[in-house]
This record gives structure tokens, sequence and C-alpha cells, in this order.
């Protein structure tokens, strides 16, 4: 396993530094692959028994997967930070902030395209607003969708943006299944803050605005992987949170290597960049 970073340790909580590649809990599939509950119960076996465990069927046998202290997750190729709760009263006064969506999260994103600049208004400032429900795909079950065309239940899903830049890969051209039209070889650098916490939301929402993530196995549709990102082009930069004794607290994950990597590269002024 990834050597995984603690960011902050409390009797009462702790926030991890996850790396992309590595699942945060297991699942039916992949029942004894190595996940980051696996670091937490070695950490601190006292946080084996907190939380909610997960039913699945293994084999066919219904199993318990552990998810301890987990109060949300991160998808397997996402990086960044990570809350675990050390005991239950943390676990429930967490889970309540992130059910009351007064929990702020911060992500940051390569996409595909020149993201236009949103109009500024007096509600959002110069945030652009993703304001699309979301539910199940109704042609892949491991995918989700935005707006119409989705399965019942949809659920209500916002996400705020910035663009942060924009750049070109000259590289990029005509390696693409489109034929090498010039604007593969645009992209974005994009600050998103979600205001619900739907599964996929983020990469479901930027392909609604036809800004799929760099590299998503699922959304980027018929791109090629690009900026030399292997992976899942998101990071989780920061969450902001009350600790149980009533302290607004921000943790945040330094840029990963590979993030760091595409902006000293293609950025200007790459290095201002790397914040």
């Amino acid at each position: 396993m990834k050597k995984i970073k603690i960011l902050f340790e409390d009797k009462n909580l702790l926030a991890l530094d996850k790396p992309a590649g590595i699942a945060v809990h297991a699942d039916a599939k992949n029942f004894k692959q190595k996940t980051i509950a696996d670091f937490i119960i070695k950490h601190d076996k006292s946080i084996a028994d907190v939380g909610e465990p997960m039913t699945a069927e293994y084999k066919g046998k219904e199993i318990k997967i552990k998810r301890p202290g987990i109060v949300h997750r991160l998808d397997k190729e996402t990086s960044g930070v990570l809350l675990v709760a050390k005991n239950q009263k943390t676990f429930n006064f967490l889970k309540e902030q992130f059910q009351n969506h007064s929990i702020q999260k911060v992500y940051r994103m390569f996409v595909y395209g020149f993201v236009s600049d949103p109009k500024a208004s007096l509600l959002t400032g110069k945030r652009g607003v993703i304001n699309a429900p979301i539910g199940r795909s109704p042609n892949d079950i491991r995918m989700w969708t935005a707006g119409r065309g989705a399965r019942e239940p949809v659920h209500e899903a916002v996400t705020e943006y910035i663009v942060l830049n924009r750049f070109k890969d000259p590289s990029a051209f005509g390696t693409s299944p489109s034929k090498g039209r010039k604007d593969e070889t645009n992209f974005s650098y994009i600050e998103a803050y979600p205001k619900t916490g739907r599964t996929h939301q983020i990469r479901v929402h930027m392909r609604y605005i036809n800004h799929p993530i760099v590299s998503d196995p699922l959304y980027r549709g018929e791109k090629d992987l690009a900026l030399g990102m292997k992976r899942l082009a998101l990071h989780a930069l920061s969450i902001t949170f009350r600790m149980p004794n009533g302290e607004l607290k921000t943790v945040a994950s330094p840029l990963p290597a590979d993030f760091k990597k595409v902006i000293k590269k293609y950025l200007p002024a790459g290095k201002k960049n790397l914040k």
C-alpha cells in the first residue's frame, strides 16, 4: 500500500491525505483489496467499530464491509483530504454536518477544453453554478447522469466553480478519435465547491457542461488520456468543518506530484499556481 500521510489528528478525529489509486473501503467485487479502511484499523484498532458498516453480497453470501469512522468517501482515483471519526459521537456529529451541507469542500481538477468565465452575479459573485439533479445512468450501472435522461430517483446537485487558468498542450493534437480537432489541445484548471454530496457529482457535472475531467475513466467519452495524467485528474484540496468543541477547522491536502508536474509544464508562471 502507498504511504498514507496524516494531515491532522486529535482524540476525536483523523484527517488523512488519501493517495490516488487506493479505495476508501472494500466493496463486493474487491472484498480483499487493501484500502484506506485497513490503514485506519492498523493505525488505531479502537476505530474498527465506529461508523456504519455496509452490507454486500460476496460469493453468494451476505457480508458486512467495515467502514471504520468513514463519514464520507473519495473515488478510488481521487486524491486528497479525507475525514475519519475516531468515536461514534464524533461520527454522528460530522455526519449531521454532511447531511445539512454545512461542510465546505474545495476540489482542484484539470478538464478538457477552455471553460468560459462565468457571468458574475450578486448571489454567487464570480463563481459559475451547475445546478443539475443527478440520477443513475440508463445505460451503465457504474455511471450517473445529470439532467434529462437520468433514471429516477434523481437528487438535487449543485456545484460552484471558478476558472483558475486555461492552457494548451500542442502534443495532444491529432491523438484523439475525433481526428485531431484543434480544441482537443485546450485544457482548463478548475477549482470547484460542491454544495451537495452526490456520488460522482463533480465528474458528472463537468461532463454535463461538456468539460469532462481529464483522464476520467467513466465520463471522458472518446477523449484520450491527457497531460500525462494516468488517473482521474481530481484532487480534494481542503475541507472546512465544525470540531466537536465548536471550533471551525480547515484541513488542506497539498497538491500531489502529478498535479504539480502539469502546472509547472503547462501553466504560465507555474510555481505561482502551486498554492
